[in-house]
């Protein structure tokens, strides 16, 4: 090999990987930008109007099953009949949600019920609360813990987030109700929102190069480990209510595709938060003893690494579980055999998916503690002191 030619060093690689990645997102992308979503499911979703519980009167009613009726005035605050009045009537029994004076609530149109003492007034039905101040209120307390505890990168944090639910809500959704392939553009996206809240919460440091290829490496397998066993268990995407609707709506949306997108996005944030974790659990190890060599270095941070990964699938196993907590509870109850329960494809589902997040957690430790290794041991000593001056918020 002519000496005058220099080969470039493992943390330019590095950089120079991590860049080409970020340019194949973008250019995926455009690629794959879909534009605004087209208004194929009206009919899964029916619209309703806000409204405002202005009066509740219990009173006998005609020819039903109950001679208890309970009639709710509400005055209507947005649509055609905004700044009208108008009635909702149930049996006053009991099964019917429980609504109060001044409840911000939504409605639809509905026609008088038979036997009910008629009004000259039009008649609705409820249809949900109005929840936007509550989550409003939880937010910001969420968004104020995080700015008083992490600063400047607890708000970064915050800027990821939002540009996390843009990238989902402007790319991924728009990209599948137009026909592109789910999994296809929920890789994509997963990789967008990768960089945009690793760079912006991290730096673009060598704590951020090491978590960035060890999260692709790991969300690639995952992808492919979601589509392997959906495939394997024959998971057809058709268990919820929601899955049927839209098949209804329009039959050619791929639900088996949607199962997997949903895998690999949740999946993603597990993922970062610990491919950043061993990054810089490594370069902090190197920079305190500079005498490290790569076997031991490695052995260390993966003894953190080993506890982390008991607790996040610990985690992982207690959201999807909580998530199906009242199907749990059938089961539990002896209406089906555990073997049984477990095949149902509501069940397969969330076994599958908790398994392969897993799965891709687990291999994301050593694949980024070993790349992370590499990568600090040919660092010079500011490099290292600099990198380990912002460590992982945990």
């Amino acid at each position: 090999m002519n000496p005058a030619i220099r080969l470039p060093s493992l943390p330019t690689v590095f950089r120079l990987l991590v860049v080409l990645i970020g340019v194949g997102t973008l250019v995926a992308m455009a690629l794959l930008w879909s534009g605004h979503a087209p208004r194929r499911f009206q009919s899964v979703v029916t619209p309703s109007d806000r409204a405002t519980v202005i009066g509740i009167v219990d009173r006998p009613c005609g020819a039903t099953v109950s001679t208890d009726c309970r009639r709710v005035r509400i005055h209507l605050d947005s649509g055609d009949n905004r700044g009208t009045t108008g009635i909702i009537q149930w049996n006053a029994n009991g099964d019917d949600p429980p609504v109060h004076l001044g409840d911000k609530i939504r409605v639809v149109s509905a026609p008088p019920v038979p036997g009910y003492d008629q009004e000259n007034v039009a008649f609705y039905t409820l249809v949900d609360y109005q929840r936007g101040g509550a989550l409003i209120a939880l937010f910001l307390v969420f968004a104020l813990l995080v700015i008083v505890l992490s600063r400047w990168r607890g708000f970064l944090s915050l800027v990821g987030l939002g540009v996390s639910l843009a990238v989902v809500l402007l790319f991924v959704v728009p990209g599948i109700l137009n026909g592109e392939p789910p999994v296809t553009v929920a890789l994509v996206g997963s990789l967008a929102v990768m960089f945009a809240t690793v760079l912006l919460a991290h730096g673009a440091g060598p704590k951020s190069i090491a978590a960035l290829l060890g999260t692709t490496a790991t969300l690639l397998l995952t992808a492919g480990l979601a589509a392997f066993f959906t495939q394997l268990s024959r998971l057809t995407g058709l268990a919820g209510d929601e899955a049927f609707a839209l098949r209804l709506a329009d039959p050619t949306v791929s639900l088996q595709g949607l199962l997997i997108a949903g895998m690999i996005i949740a999946a993603l944030g597990v993922l970062d938060d610990v491919t950043v974790s061993q990054s810089s659990i490594v370069l902090s190890l190197r920079a305190v003893n500079p005498e490290l060599g790569h076997r031991e270095l490695f052995r260390r941070a993966m003894h953190v690494g080993r506890d982390h990964v008991s607790a996040t699938v610990n985690t992982l196993v207690l959201a999807y579980a909580g998530s199906s907590l009242p199907v749990l509870l059938i089961f539990a109850s002896g209406a089906l055999p555990l073997g049984q329960a477990v095949n149902l494809e509501l069940v397969s589902e969330q076994v599958v998916a908790t398994l392969v997040g897993s799965i891709g957690l687990i291999v994301a430790v050593p694949a980024t503690t070993a790349l992370a290794v590499l990568l600090a041991m040919r660092l010079p000593r500011d490099q290292l002191e600099a990198a380990a001056a912002h460590g992982h918020p945990h």
